[in-house]
């Protein structure tokens, strides 16, 4: 991707998320809270799939 194209595409982006906020302060809170949680929820599996294969391959 271009630096220029980048640059745009994060602008929008940024600006999407400001008249978000500015629209419906409500929502965007809860999508950022379910979103974290998904995040969380999938490093958490991740990270329990690491160890558990970490610990096979020693044993």
């Amino acid at each position: 991707m271009t630096g220029a194209l980048r640059k745009g595409l994060f602008l929008l982006v940024v600006i999407f998320i400001g008249f978000y906020l500015f629209t419906d302060p409500h929502g965007l809170a809860s999508f950022t809270r379910a979103g974290g949680g998904h995040v969380w929820d999938g490093l958490s599996s991740l990270f329990s799939a690491v160890i558990t294969f970490l610990n096979d391959v020693s044993h």
